[in-house]
């Protein structure tokens, strides 16, 4: 799903607010999300999941085309972690498939 198919979808499920309302609620959430993760700050979503960043180290590598070494910088990077209750969901959901 992309998020234009999630606003659509929620504007849909959410008559009394428009379409517009609908993509500043979602981009605020998102911002918002985006913010905390930049401050180091884990994101938790009770049922959905855990946002949280996690810290690659410095290390070498290699480049895939030519085979030679190239060094790559320690960077954050974006980790989720599903929630119990959306891996019991989706798993029901895969049962009954």
């Amino acid at each position: 799903m992309t998020k234009s198919e999630l606003i659509a979808e929620l504007a849909t499920a959410n008559p009394h607010l428009t379409a517009r309302d609908v993509e500043t609620i979602v981009a605020t959430v998102f911002n918002e999300i985006t913010a905390a993760l930049s401050r180091g700050e884990r994101v938790e979503l009770r049922g959905f999941g855990a946002f949280s960043v996690k810290k690659r180290d410095a290390r070498v590598g290699r480049n895939p085309r030519t085979g030679a070494s190239v060094d790559v910088d320690e960077k954050a990077v974006p980790f989720f972690k599903a929630g119990k209750e959306l891996r019991e969901r989706v798993n029901r959901g895969k049962r009954g498939g």
